[in-house]
């Protein structure tokens, strides 16, 4: 409970607020009547009456405690919503903790159905085959029962996987030969019908590698700057100009040929050597290279 103070009067109302007084959303009207007056008197009687009223008005009857527990609720749950008495709730809620375990206890009697109709194992039978196949133990399970507005019970099996909390709820329909029971959830369809798939969740797609052969890379042309390349057309030899015509370069050629030729050195003269006399000369007496 919170704490109010008075912070005013209207002539009808007491007007209180918070003890925060944070906004006026905090504030309260008290109205004055015969109660208040009797609280603030003191009067033994009237306030007596004032706190029965009180506590009337905050337990919950013995029907609402039961509606509530046979719903699902726990006591733990249900006295700290209410904030009643958890003995007092607990004496009116263990009748109905019975009705919901022997609901439960049927419910595993009952044949699981099936997309092509009921089976032939219970929900028991099958559960148990499913977990084993699963690595499990089929002994640390916990099955829970809870009737629901429509008056059908939902079950519902709790077990764990590792460090991982898992629980199936069906619905159990009471009836001949055991009754029925049918998936309420996706676990339990995982539970009782060996062929139920989940469907795939979406995912993004996966780009595709190329795992052959790598192949050698032909190197690439290297990337010269504007200016680099300024330079390189600026150094390229300048094309050859074309050549005049001949008859126009003749005289220059000959001009040109002249003082080639003085220029150019005279061959020498080979030097004199004593001719021989040949045999008709010494028989003749006469001498080589002189008139007969």
């Amino acid at each position: 409970m919170r704490d109010l103070k008075v912070v005013g009067l209207d002539g009808r109302h007491i007007i209180c607020e918070t003890a925060s007084g944070a906004g006026p959303a905090d504030k309260f009207r008290l109205p004055v009547n015969d109660k208040l007056r009797a609280a603030v008197r003191g009067d033994q009687a009237a306030a007596g009456q004032t706190e029965i009223d009180i506590e009337s008005s905050t337990r919950l009857r013995p029907r609402d405690i039961q509606a509530r527990i046979r719903a699902g609720a726990s006591v733990e749950q249900l006295a700290a919503s209410c904030g009643g008495d958890i003995d007092r709730i607990q004496r009116f809620a263990d009748p109905v903790l019975l009705e919901r375990s022997r609901a439960a206890e049927l419910a595993t009697a009952a044949h699981p159905i099936l997309p092509d109709g009921p089976s032939v194992l219970t929900l028991l039978e099958t559960v148990t085959g499913t977990l084993v196949n699963r690595g499990l133990n089929p002994e640390q399970v916990s099955w829970d029962a809870w009737r629901n507005e429509d008056g059908r019970w939902t079950v519902q099996l709790s077990w764990q996987a590792g460090r991982s909390e898992n629980v199936a709820h069906f619905l159990y329909t009471p009836g001949s030969h055991g009754g029925t029971v049918s998936a309420a959830d996706d676990a339990a369809n995982a539970l009782i019908n060996p062929s139920f798939e989940r469907p795939l969740r979406p995912v993004a797609a996966v780009a595709q590698l190329d795992f052959g052969p790598r192949r050698a890379k032909e190197p690439a042309a290297p990337v010269v700057p504007a200016a680099r390349q300024e330079m390189l057309v600026d150094e390229a030899p300048a094309a050859p100009a074309p050549s005049a015509p001949a008859a126009s370069t003749a005289p220059a050629a000959s001009t040109a040929d002249t003082p080639a030729d003085e220029d150019s050195p005279k061959p020498r003269r080979r030097a004199a050597h004593p001719t021989v006399p040949g045999w008709e000369d010494v028989l003749l007496g006469v001498r080589s290279g002189s008139g007969r």
